[in-house]
């Protein structure tokens, strides 16, 4: 029986969050449309037109047409996917076994089907209910992960930490913001609860954190446990090859895998889905031929009173081989149900279960493709840990490290230098530390299980306050799902000893960068926000009769969104000239995954005009591609520039007098003293004169030349300040910040027409 959809108010604060969030104030695309006029209607009347803030029009300039895309573009990505992400789901049957039965011993050959019945039943329930069924349904505009998850919250709940928000955020076209209706009270409740409390707030980014952690653990140690896997095959053959050889031999495929990482995403899935072709073939046709020669019983593990009669007899050993099951979640079943053929007439044979059941003549083909589709394995994580760190990087979770997209045809497809070192040194430290793949896979288990937690903690949160999902069918995920989790969880932990405490040293280690640089760079937004320079100081400081006006085009970056940056104070008091055109950039990462190029630029004058000095907002989702092109980006904004000066003279100028402009429609500039004056009986011709003008100013500006001003603002921890946080602003952010980031090889400014200026801030 279904749960109404309908529920009554509970009390009274329940009733004030529903109101408080159905008041919802949103100007229509085509009202913002029809208020716009081109260049070339200027004669035209001005009755009935609607004036509205300039940032508004611009955040509403998009094409309203659905992309289309062509055939051979989607078969193309479906089989660069296979090189790449289903990788990593073929290689499993290389350790599962071997990870399962603890000290490679089978007690009971029935344990065998009790396995396989696991095995069978947890990819059922997880990759193929949850993920597939479910979990792909809770993506950011096709975007998915940890970091996915929180930005689509974030959208939906004001819990982000950094005061960055702007009204016109929600009209870009793939924001998506429903307003909750009374029918469902528990959505509206758990987001006033959300935005109320700082615990939830700083709990939401830290679980954030720790799933992008261990994701990128998780690209450390699958490199490590495949490649150490399949080229140990070859001791089943060879008895001269020792385990040092192996060890060895492993090192230096991983060393070559992350050299070619360079070459990018496009180019190595494609190279590498042939091979996963053939790889998929051949575990399929041996897991055939093994279930026929073998046992063509075993797949009466169907029966799921085998798993009862497994943890009946095994107890606490069952229990901790779930730590070993659990790699399976990746995998494909007849590989499994032909390696447990083979394991009931050979039951000796668990430490190398999938190489022992090749067939003699097939031993060599299948040897140099397994080692080929763990390289490839490999590949899939480390993919997926650029594509984490991008993310991290945009949510401000992360140091600003140089970005790299690596097609020029598919978004998405990144090459991270710093980071793909630090994951070459980590993966050779792992495999000469560990040299094993059962405490490798031990630490694996722990890695994958955690992010698994973490997800269906971010789904439920996404069911009540999104999908607004009825609770019956909540409560069930929970009970089924959530226990199954919680139950591998609990027994890979008991391996913590025995590698499993691995990943949670990455963790930790990664998390606690993550949190310094978000703590820190959030306190440094909030001081500059404290002290940022107002429109009026702006006049002064410009009509100060000791400064002098340089013919040019200054673009002056930052990361402050609301207001002018106190740094700007700072050069002008030591450099006393400015250019005749300057405008403040604030480069801006939004909670989506994309965000398109006509709704990309907010302008704002800066009164009064006459001082030609404009704010520019840049917008980027977390997976766009910031500045990879300078010349172009600063193409691109001069031109919207341009198109602005023209909009702008239109919504400020040509306003009905019958029709008084709509409230609430300020954004950047809303704690600001002096506001725009309208004057609706302005003469238009002369306006016109007014805006050629302004025009002709910009273009002689741009054509004396542009130069590109960069803050680099210092941050020290302030007199009086504990030891903890001199530690962790002077030392721990101060050295990601000297070694990590470097403005000019993040957005690629020119040197030649780059200018740095510097200032301290003691927080």
């Amino acid at each position: 029986m279904s749960a109404p959809e309908e529920e009554p108010a509970a009390n009274p604060d329940v009733q004030k969050a529903v109101e408080k969030e159905t008041q919802h104030h949103e100007i229509s695309k085509e009202q913002l449309l029809t208020s716009r006029e081109p260049s070339s209607s200027i004669g035209n009347s001005s009755m009935g037109m609607r004036r509205f803030d300039s940032l508004d029009i611009e955040s509403c300039k998009f094409p309203a047409h659905l992309f289309k895309v062509n055939w051979r573009v989607v078969f193309h990505l479906a089989f660069q996917s296979i090189g790449i992400v289903f990788g990593d789901i073929g290689t499993s049957p290389l350790y599962v076994f071997p990870s399962t039965f603890a000290e490679n011993r089978i007690k009971h050959s029935d344990d065998i089907l009790g396995v396989l019945s696991l095995i069978i039943y947890t990819l059922t329930l997880l990759p193929l209910f949850k993920y597939v069924f479910i979990l792909l349904h809770a993506t950011d505009n096709g975007d998915g992960g940890s970091t996915a998850l929180y930005s689509l919250i974030c959208r939906y709940a004001k819990v982000g930490l950094i005061p960055s928000q702007q009204p016109e955020d929600v009209h870009v076209s793939n924001f998506k913001i429903d307003v909750p209706s009374n029918r469902v009270l528990r959505a509206s409740v758990l987001k006033s609860k959300l935005e109320e409390s700082n615990f939830a707030k700083y709990f939401l980014l830290f679980a954030t954190m720790l799933g992008t952690s261990m994701v990128i653990g998780d690209g450390i140690l699958t490199p490590c446990i495949s490649v150490l896997s399949a080229v140990r095959g070859i001791k089943t053959k060879s008895h001269h090859m020792n385990e040092d050889a192996v060890v060895w031999v492993s090192v230096g495929i991983l060393i070559c895998l992350f050299m070619v990482q360079r070459l990018g995403t496009d180019k190595v899935g494609f190279a590498f889905a042939p091979i996963i072709c053939i790889w998929f073939a051949s575990i399929s046709s041996i897991g055939v031929y093994n279930f026929l020669k073998h046992d063509p019983t075993v797949f009466k593990a169907l029966n799921p009173q085998y798993i009862v009669d497994y943890f009946r007899r095994n107890k606490k050993d069952a229990w901790k081989s779930l730590g070993g099951i659990i790699l399976a979640a990746s995998a494909l079943i007849i590989a499994y149900a032909g390696q447990a053929a083979f394991l009931t007439e050979h039951p000796h044979s668990v430490e190398n279960t999938f190489f022992d059941s090749i067939p003699d003549p097939c031993f060599l083909p299948v040897f140099v493709v397994a080692v080929l589709a763990a390289i490839i394995a490999s590949q899939a994580m480390i993919s997926a840990t650029f594509s984490t760190i991008q993310h991290s990087v945009a949510l401000g979770c992360f140091p600003r490290v140089k970005i790299i997209h690596t097609s020029a045809n598919f978004a998405g497809q990144v090459f991270v230098p710093e980071v793909n070192n630090m994951l070459m040194l980590a993966c050779i430290a792992v495999t000469l530390g560990f040299r094993n793949t059962g405490k490798i896979g031990d630490a694996y288990a722990i890695a994958v299980v955690t992010v698994m937690v973490l997800s269906s903690g971010f789904l439920v949160m996404i069911m009540i306050l999104i999908w607004k999902t009825n609770i019956l069918l909540i409560a069930s995920y929970i009970i089924v799902i959530g226990t199954i989790e919680v139950v591998y969880f609990s027994s890979v932990l008991y391996k913590f000893n025995q590698g499993g405490y691995l990943p949670l040293f990455f963790s930790l280690f990664l998390v606690g960068i993550m949190y310094v640089w978000s703590n820190v760079y959030r306190k440094k937004y909030h001081h500059e926000l404290r002290h940022k320079i107002s429109p009026g100081k702006i006049k002064e400081i410009i009509e100060d009769t000791s400064f002098s006006r340089l013919p040019g085009l200054a673009i002056f970056y930052s990361d402050l969104v609301h207001g002018i940056p106190p740094i700007f104070r700072h050069y002008a008091s030591n450099v006393p000239v400015l250019h005749s055109v300057l405008v403040f950039v604030s480069i801006k990462s939004i909670s989506i995954s994309r965000v398109s190029a006509e709704e990309r630029f907010l302008f704002r004058h800066v009164e009064p005009r006459s001082l030609l000095v404009y704010r520019c907002i840049v917008r980027y989702g977390y997976n766009d591609v910031q500045n990879d092109e300078h010349e172009l980006f600063e193409t691109i904004l001069l031109e919207r520039l341009c198109d602005f000066i023209r909009e702008d003279f239109w919504a400020t100028n040509l306003v009905g007098q019958d029709q008084p402009a709509p409230e609430n429609t300020e954004s950047l500039d809303e704690d600001d003293n002096t506001k725009e004056k309208r004057n609706p009986g302005t003469n238009v011709t002369e306006k016109k004169e007014e805006i050629d003008r302004e025009i002709e100013s910009l273009n002689k500006a741009i054509q004396a030349g542009v130069i590109h001003l960069v803050g680099e603002s210092e941050v020290v921890a302030g007199k009086g300040s504990g030891i903890v946080k001199k530690f962790m602003i002077d030392y721990v952010y101060g050295f990601l910040r000297r070694n990590l980031t470097r403005s000019e090889r993040v957005f690629e400014i020119p040197h030649k027409r780059m200018l740095k200026v510097g200032m301290t801030y003691e927080l």
